[in-house]
């Protein structure tokens, strides 16, 4: 799968509220009342993560959870990371 440009990858992420690319990985930190909710959340991405065939590097802190996502295998970002980023955005998408 081909890299995405940083101008192509700039403007995906306008359809991502609260994502960023940071060195290179499209992240986001999601916060949670407490620890039980963001493990909730984590499981909740685990499973989209394994229908995608896509994994994200997962920090848990409490009750913070960061996502970093970028396809290994091609170097950079990808479609698929930001197709996984819109999934954990949007649930039901």
């Amino acid at each position: 799968m081909p890299t995405i440009s940083p101008d192509a990858a700039q403007a995906r992420l306008a359809q991502l509220p609260g994502w960023q690319i940071e060195s290179g990985e499209l992240v986001r930190t999601f916060e949670f009342k407490d620890f039980i909710a963001a493990l909730h959340f984590v499981n909740r991405v685990g499973d989209l993560a394994e229908n995608a065939g896509h994994h994200p590097d997962i920090d848990i802190r409490y009750n913070r959870v960061r996502l970093a996502l970028v396809t290994h295998s091609a170097g950079g970002l990808t479609q698929k990371d930001f197709d996984l980023a819109a999934q954990i955005q949007n649930p039901a998408a």
